[in-house]
Parts: structure tokens; sequence; C-alpha cells
């Protein structure tokens, strides 16, 4: 409740000196408006929405006049003081004993007043920025009026997501409406679209001009940010504006974005006080100015508003206005339910059945607040004219240029028109700028690099700084360029110093303010995103196992041509092959004939001669010839791969590790090295298993080197960037084996929350798409040429034979089947014979068929054997 407890203090004192008039006074005025319903209003009559509220319950009055006996009006002035406006409320609920109260505007004033009406529960509608949830619990009779504000954040952010800015500095009024209510909700929806506030600046009501100047002198001084979201009331907000103009800070780069209290007034700015506000985009609640209503209610308020204030230039109405309007109607309908003499709970009851749609949407209340507004006018002060609406949006829906039933939506604004930004239309605002064009940005540069290939500082001649990730660097920023041609750089001035000290130091001095940046072969760690934020990796990114390389021996070359399982495959078709020949061949031919050690051998024989001969005039059958052209085809291809292999394997040096795998290197308890930087060590260390005291730790590719010659290490670990490096310069000495562990990558690191963040990630994805990144990898990374090697085993595997092996298979297993076949009809005259034979052989005894039979030669007459013909 922030300033509630001293504001009662303060109250409890003023009604005990006022005490004594309050009864006189109230049976006096009992008198007067007896039979009468009366409306109370607490406004500020000095402010320009107080004066819009005034004359449009003015105009209510007229149009409702008789509702319940509506007669009186009573307007008191709040003097935009809290203790005043809770003197008015008691005023008119004691002494002039009104219904209802419309107002105030802002949340001190309304807890207050509902305070005071507490125990009478006469219905307050407040017209103030929003009221919080526990509200409704503690003051039943007090009725939020005015839509919430919560959907209005979510179009201010989604106006800062249409033109890409991540950051924003919010300025605000130091109240507990804003502090409270308004202020989370706009950090939130900021977050929703991934933009963040880095900084809030709170300014008192009563702020002086000094405080405001030296507020905006240090946020210029200070922060890269040029995005500001306003939520200050309108005289305030005023001020602030023309001391930005004075400061220069309503020029090209700058963002102001305000919201209701300021935007929904801007129709009420003089020529004199718009001219310093050029370029504001504004968003304020939306209703229709058109039809025969609106045009009945705009011209009796001009009407009225310059009888009034005729010293007002403008005299149109805003949303403050319409909704004071319909608050009077709301009570209206209500008291016309109830009767004069009625009011209280009843009455309460019945503006809460409310339901009907007014100029600025819906009126009906839930939780005993009005329905919340759901579309939005984009609005831009600019030249002459003093402001344009640009469109519109509409929660859930997007942007769009009017609002109707075939409406367009876009989630961006961008397609609403050209608008008219600080400085002129032409530039897009960055959102961000250099805080001074003297000073330019410290980037950190480690000079203690191993790989100079990436970072090199050359100090003997003036300090020099080259390497791959500098020049990433300097293309990086030179694409980061302005839509316009006469637009200044978008990234700042800056010059490179060298640190010495561990990476960890040197990321840590940009939280240190040492640095405003770090570039060079820094890895992406976590544990450095506690001191800065690092953009998208511009390298390879993982970690690799590198270890000695040896030449493979060539005593067992003649096999590796074909995989064990090529070589099974092979053998089991072979033998296959010649079994089928030889089965069908055998009667025919007298060598195939013999003991069975010896058609063994001759079956085998006859197998992997077909892999070198058809034997075409040998063979009798022409199902025989047919399989054994069909394998032999096949055998010529498998012969003529395994030749081509085997002379590439011959003639190739062919590299394999020391090493065979990470599992292999754990269980040997080997000496292992690392790069640099102490979160590889944890990573070994906590991750893959390694012992502590088995870690080397190496700072450059050459001294890698050293540690194999000297085999202090069996093995290193290395970053893919650096494992380029160092492979190509130990050409065919060293292998890489074992997965790529994905961590680390070299990226830019940058303050926490820096706005420069997100537009450096964009320019390194359009040098890495234009092919500038891979034109500079070439020609600080490329690798030398080495002679060709043969680092994994090109042994080849069924895979790509496995077409051939089914026609062959297929063509030697319908040959064999065909011959059994035809066999056995030529026996059995038929089909019927061969299925009576089969079943006469399955069922009948043994001895039936057994040409000796109890060592008892039978006759060859008693098993005539057909004649078998040549297939």
């Amino acid at each position: 409740m922030g300033t509630l407890p001293h504001a009662f203090s303060l109250f409890a004192l003023i009604l005990l000196l006022t005490s004594g008039t309050g009864a006189d006074q109230s049976t006096k005025t009992q008198a007067i408006f007896k039979g009468s319903a009366r409306i109370g209003a607490i406004v500020d009559t000095s402010s320009r929405i107080g004066k819009e509220e005034i004359v449009a319950m003015e105009v209510a009055k007229e149009d409702f006049y008789g509702f319940g006996n509506l007669t009186f009006l009573l307007i008191n002035d709040s003097q935009k003081d809290t203790i005043h406006a809770a003197l008015e409320a008691k005023d008119l609920i004691d002494t002039r004993q009104v219904q209802a109260i419309i107002g105030p505007q802002t949340w001190e004033e309304v807890s207050l007043v509902a305070e005071i009406a507490r125990e009478t529960q006469v219905p307050i509608l407040s017209f103030a920025d929003t009221a919080p949830e526990w509200a409704p619990e503690r003051w039943p009779s007090l009725l939020q009026a005015s839509p919430d504000k919560r959907a209005q954040m979510k179009a201010i952010a989604a106006i800062v997501q249409s033109w890409n800015w991540h950051q924003v500095i919010v300025i605000y009024e130091d109240t507990d409406s804003s502090a409270r209510g308004v202020i989370p909700h706009l950090h939130d929806a900021l977050r929703e679209v991934n933009s963040e506030v880095s900084q809030f600046v709170a300014f008192s009501p009563f702020a002086s001009s000094d405080s405001i100047s030296k507020e905006l002198e240090n946020i210029k001084s200070k922060q890269y940010c040029r995005v500001f979201v306003v939520h200050l009331s309108f005289k305030l907000a005023v001020r602030l504006f023309e001391m930005a103009k004075n400061m220069e800070m309503m020029k090209k780069d700058y963002v102001w974005i305000t919201t209701d209290p300021f935007t929904s007034l801007v129709h009420s700015i003089n020529a004199s006080v718009i001219s310093s506000m050029k370029g504001i985009l504004g968003v304020r609640s939306y209703y229709p100015k058109m039809g025969q209503h609106f045009e009945n209610f705009n011209q009796r308020f001009r009407t009225r508003f310059s009888r009034k204030y005729p010293r007002e230039e403008k005299k149109e109405p805003g949303i403050y206005a319409v909704q004071a309007y319909y608050a009077m109607r709301t009570i209206a309908l209500g008291l016309n339910k109830t009767g004069s003499k009625r009011g209280g709970k009843e009455l309460l009851e019945n503006i809460l059945d409310a339901d009907f749609h007014g100029l600025s949407g819906e009126v009906k209340f839930k939780n005993q607040n009005v329905a919340a507004a759901e579309i939005f006018e984009i609005v831009n002060i600019v030249i002459g004219t003093g402001y344009k609406e640009l469109g519109y949006w509409s929660n859930g829906l997007g942007f769009s240029e009017d609002i109707h039933e075939n409406s367009i939506y876009n989630s961006s604004m961008i397609d609403l028109g050209q608008v008219y930004w600080p400085g002129g239309p032409r530039c897009t605002p960055r959102g961000w700028t250099a805080l001074t064009s003297a000073k330019r940005l410290r980037i950190g540069v480690p000079s203690m690099s191993g790989y100079k290939e990436y970072v090199n500082v050359d100090d003997r001649l003036g300090t020099n700084f080259s390497g791959f990730s500098i020049e990433v660097f300097k293309a990086t920023t030179e694409s980061m360029k302005m839509e316009c041609d006469d637009c200044m750089p978008s990234f700042p001035l800056y010059e490179f110093q060298y640190f010495n000290g561990s990476y960890d130091k040197l990321v840590e001095q940009i939280h240190l303010k040492n640095f405003d940046a770090v570039v060079g072969d820094v890895e992406i760690v976590s544990s450095r995103y506690q001191y800065a934020e690092f953009t998208n990796p511009y390298t390879e990114t993982g970690l690799v196992l590198i270890v000695p390389a040896r030449s493979s021996s060539k005593a067992w070359s003649f096999v590796k041509p074909f995989t064990t399982t090529m070589w099974v495959l092979i053998s089991v078709i072979t033998v296959y092959n010649g079994f089928v020949v030889w089965w069908i061949e055998r009667k025919h031919c007298d060598e195939l004939q013999g003991s069975i050690p010896n058609q063994i051998g001759i079956m085998i024989w006859l197998s992997f001669n077909t892999l070198f001969s058809l034997n075409g005039p040998k063979l009798h059958s022409n199902l025989s010839r047919m399989s054994g052209v069909v394998w032999l085809f096949v055998a010529l291809i498998i012969i003529q791969t395994y030749t081509a292999n085997l002379t590439s394997m011959l003639t190739v040096q062919r590299l394999e590790p020391t090493i065979p795998s990470v599992e292999e290197l754990l269980n040997s308890n080997a000496m292992v090295g690392y790069c640099t930087g102490s979160y590889m060590e944890r990573y070994l260390a906590e991750v893959l298993k390694f012992k502590s005291q088995n870690l080397l730790h190496f700072r450059s590719a050459a001294s890698y080197a050293k540690g194999f010659e000297d085999r202090n290490i069996s093995a290193a670990f290395l970053g893919t960037p650096y494992a380029k490096i160092f492979l190509a310069k130990y050409c065919n000495r060293f292998i890489q084996i074992g997965p790529t562990y994905k961590i680390g990558g070299f990226g830019f690191a940058f303050p926490r929350g820096s706005p420069l963040l997100a537009s450096v990630n964009e320019a390194l994805l359009k040098i890495s798409e234009n092919g500038t990144l891979q034109e500079l990898e070439k020609t600080w990374i490329t690798p030398q040429k080495c002679p060709e090697m043969q680092s994994e085993s090109s042994s080849l595997g069924p895979s790509g034979f496995r077409v051939l092996f089914f026609i062959t298979g297929g063509t030697t297993t319908i040959v064999f089947v065909i011959y059994v076949c035809r066999t056995n009809l030529v026996r059995h005259k038929n089909i019927w014979g061969i299925i009576s034979a089969v079943l006469k052989r399955w069922f009948s005894p043994r001895r039936h068929f057994t040409r000796r039979v109890a060592n008892v030669e039978i006759p060859p007459k008693a098993f005539p054997e057909a004649p078998v013909p040549l297939a």
C-alpha cells in the first residue's frame, strides 16, 4: 500500500480538526437535497484530464437527467493533493450524502476515498491506472472504471519487438499505481518478447527541473541503451521532453515510447509545446471517432468545453472524457433501478450488473473491474499537424491499419507505414549508441594465446593485433551498417587493449568495468556467464581427442579389402553354388564319383574353380551351366573390386591410432594433456572421469608436440578450433579418434544485458551467410597440404553387393528346385506319383527301402531304377 499508513495518519489528524462542523452541515444539506439523487465527483479541476471529465459528466447529466431522480452532479476539486481529496470525499459522503462518487485519478487518492466510503458502502468509480488484487476484498464498494493497463503494456512490447530492440529504459512516476500496478506488467511483457529493462528511472510527481536534468545526464553518459518507455503524468512528461530536447536527446538514434497518461492527451498539446516532442511514438486507448452517437457527443462536448474553458486551444474530447461520460451513465442506470432514496449496497449491486457497449468498448464489471481494453491506437508526433495515427494493435491479433471485420493483422508494426523518428524519418533507430563520440570501447584481447593463428599480439613496433579472431571481429563490426547512406556506423568506435592473465580473469574484467568487450580465442563456458554474455560461436564447437598415429602393418593386407562378413558370405555362396553343380553333374561324370571324402573334396574344388572358369564343355546339364554363368559373372565383379581396393591399400599409406578409444585411454591410466582453460580440467575430471593427477596443461601446439615427443603424455584433448591448427602443423604424426564432445566454441564477450549483443549476433550471421567467414578461415586457418593418408578402415562390406548375392543365390536355388522336381516327375510319371512316393516313404517301415537288410544282398531287380535322362 506504499504511502497509505502515512496518509491515514495525516487524514486522522485533519478529521479531528474538522469533525465539529460536519453534523451542522449535514443537517442543512439533507433539507436541500431531500428526494433527489446525487452523484459526486472528485477531480483535479486544473488539469486537462479534470477539465475533460467535468465537461463529459455535465453532458452525461443532461442525457440522463431524471434517471432515478438524478438531479445533482456535485464536483469537488482534489487540488492535486491526496489529503484534500480525502476531505472532499468525506464532505460528499457525510455532508452532501451522495449516492456514488466518480474519481479520483490517482491510486493514492482512491485508496483514501475508498477507506472513507468503507462503512457507508458508497460506490466509488475509480479512474486510477490500476488497483491491487487485494483491493476488492478490503473495499467492496470500490470499482475500477478505467480499463486495466496490462494489455497496453503488451502493445508497447510488440512495438519494441517489431524493431528488434532488446534493451529499454523505463521512466515512470514514483507512485503506487505505477510502481506496483503498471511497471511489473511492462517488465513481464518485455521479457516475453526477449527484451529486457536495462534501467528503471523513477521521478517524483513533484520532481524539480534539476533532478530531471541530472537523471537524464546520467542516462546519456552511462547507458548505451537509447530506447525509452515513458509512463508519466502529462505535465511531468512535457517537462521531461523539453529537457531532453535541450540536452540533445531528441535526435537520431533515440526512441521515445509513451503510454496512456501522456499519449491520450496529445490531442490537447499546443503547437509551441509539441515542437519539442517530434518523433515520439505513443500508445493510447482506442475508441471509434465515427457514428451518430459520437458525432452528437463530440459536438456537444466541444461547445460546452469552449464555453467553460475559452483559453484552451484544443477542444476535442479524449478517452478520459469518454470514460467519465460512461461512468455517469453506469451510475444513472443503477439509480434508475434502485430509486433515489436507496444507495449503498443495493446501488452497488445494480452498477455491477451493468452490461452495455460504449464508445470505448464494453462496459461490464468483473471482479469489480471494468472489462479490459483490447484495442490500442498507435500515434506518432510529427511536424506540422501535431500527430498522426499510424494504426492499431489488437490483443491477440497484432497490428492493423484499420479496425473492421476484414482487417489484415501483422505481428510487426513495420507494415503500418513510415514512422517519423527523432532526427527524421529516414533512419530506423538502432536503439543504442556509443556513450560519447570521444570515448571508445575498450576491447580486451588475450596476449598469451598459444595459437597465433587466432590471436597474435605484437608489441615490437607499437602494439599490433592480428589473427583469425581479430579479423572476424573487424568484419562483423564493418557489416553492422544502417539502411541509409548518411547514418553513422552501427558499432561504436573501439580500440584493442591486451591483457596478461588467464582467460577467466580476462572475461572477469568486463564485470569489473575495465573492458567493454573481449575478443579472442575465448571459449564459451557457463562459468564465465556470471561476468559476461557471449555471442553465438563463430568457430566449430567441440572437444576432440588427439593421439599419435602409426602406419598400419601390411602383413595381412590381402584380407583387408573385404570385411569379415563379406568373406564369410562369399565362402557360403561359393560352396552352395558348387554343391548344386556337383549334385546335378554327379551321375554323368565319373570324376564326381567315389568315396565320401573324395566327393567332398571334389565338391569344394568344383565350388572355387567356378570363381575362375566356367568349365562349360565338361558340364552336361544346362541347369548347372546356368548356375555357373551367373556365379561367374558375380565372381568377376567381386574379384575386380577386391583387386582395386587391395591396390589402393597397398599404394596409399594408412594410419592407425596408437590408442583406439577413450575407454582404453581411461583404463590405461596414461597421462593426458589438455588445452588452455580451467574449465577443461573440470570437464575431463568430472564428466569424462579422468584422474586429476593424470592431467597436464599445455598452452600451444608446439608444447603438445614436445609433450608427445618426450612421452610425457599419451593423448591430448583439444578444442576443435585448436585441433585444426595442431593436425595441420604436425601432418600425419597424429590422428583424431573418438566422438566430438559438444562444448566450447569461440565467441565474443560483452557485458550482461548489453544492447550490442543482438546486433553483433545478427552481423555474425551475415558474414557467415555471405562467405566472409569462410574466406577468413581459408586465409588464417586452412591446413597445410599433407600426403594422402587413410586414417580409417576402407574394407568393403556386403551392403554394396547385396543385389548380386540375391541374383546368384536365387538363380542357383531355382536351378536346384527345377532339377529335383524334373527328376522325380520322370520317376513317378506325374505329380501325384511324387506325392504318393513321399507319403509311402514317410509311413512305410524303413526296411522296405534298404538294399541291405540283416547283411543280406537284395537283388537289384527288387529296386529297379528308372533311367535318368540329361536335363
